[in-house]
């Protein structure tokens, strides 16, 4: 196995675990987690006190991830002959990945004024507030939804410029 190859299929991978803890524990958090503690536990001071200690712990992962991603993402797109430039859209591969990376950083947006605006530690959500997370949560699972669309079909186009 050459070098190349090994590091390659080690950035990958962290590319990979980076995107999967990241848009998967925003599937996990707003199908699943929440759901299921307010339906179990109601929506009491303890159950708000629950959410708000996982969030903490999630949001250090995902700004791992975040870190992750740029880096992993970057000696990713160096190694394509199709890549041109970030935020190109010279030819088909460049396009996907521009929208990829716009997709990605209002994502970035959106994760960063849901946990430092909309969510202050200390202060209880108003109901207003609580309508305005849950829908950003969304809307950031499905513009996750539509980058890993979007990697797979970068992944299927061929590995030549244009």
């Amino acid at each position: 196995m050459s070098e190349r190859f090994a590091v390659f299929g080690m950035v990958t991978f962290l590319h990979d675990l980076f995107t999967a803890v990241w848009i998967g524990g925003l599937i996990m958090m707003g199908i699943t987690l929440i759901p299921a503690v307010r339906k179990t536990l109601g929506r009491g001071p303890q159950v708000k006190e629950l959410m708000d200690a996982i969030q903490r712990r999630q949001s250090i992962l995902v700004y791992i991830s975040i870190a992750g991603l740029i880096l992993t993402g970057f000696l990713q797109a160096r190694r394509s002959p199709a890549f041109v430039g970030l935020f190109s859209f010279a030819n088909t591969y460049s396009m996907a990945l521009a929208v990829k990376h716009i997709l990605v950083a209002a994502m970035v947006a959106i994760s960063l004024y849901r946990s430092l605006a909309v969510g202050r530690r200390g202060q209880p959500l108003t109901p207003s507030q609580e309508k305005l997370s849950a829908g950003l949560l969304f809307l950031n699972i499905g513009m996750g939804i539509t980058v890993l669309l979007l990697s797979g079909l970068l992944a299927a186009l061929p590995v030549l410029p244009g």
